[in-house]
């Protein structure tokens, strides 16, 4: 079977900030279709210093080890893209993008720079999709009260 997989572009954008240690912040603010073949960054925008910048060329392949990250976020009210990205050269880079709950905490606690952007709705089609297909949840499995074990198990201890 396929894996469905998506070729994205990240804009992220620079702001300038009031602070005595740092001038500006960077972080991903949209994700969309990528169909330019151009690897380096664009900028696509600059105004009252204000900048954004489009980077071609990422991936995301939905995996069916990953379908229980997918169903959590697509659960929500707003699901999320989360991008990790770090400064490279004075300007932030998109490093990886996912759709997964669990791979985002997997890099965030690994000390990663992670945001989040809202989900396209044509990628929510397809991930939602993706997740109700391939996630089955645990069963639940009923603990039974030690007062309710029969007698072949042994007796009850008081300790």
């Amino acid at each position: 079977m396929q894996q469905p997989r998506f070729e994205l572009a990240v804009v992220m954008q620079k702001r300038p900030i009031d602070n005595r240690w740092q001038s500006e912040i960077w972080g991903p603010v949209a994700v969309m279709a990528d169909t330019v073949t151009q690897k380096g960054p664009e900028r696509i925008m600059e105004s009252g210093g204000v900048e954004r910048w489009v980077f071609h060329g990422l991936q995301l392949t939905l995996r069916r080890e990953e379908a229980e990250g997918y169903y959590l976020n697509i659960s929500t009210q707003q699901p999320r893209v989360f991008v990790q990205w770090h400064i490279d050269d004075e300007r932030g880079v998109p490093q990886q993008v996912t759709a997964s709950y669990n791979d985002a905490c997997t890099w965030m606690d690994a000390g990663e720079q992670v945001d989040s952007v809202a989900m396209p709705p044509d990628m929510y089609d397809v991930v939602s999709a993706f997740a109700r297909q391939h996630y089955r949840p645990e069963p639940k499995k009923r603990i039974r009260p030690r007062s309710f074990r029969s007698k072949v198990q042994g007796p009850r201890s008081r300790h």
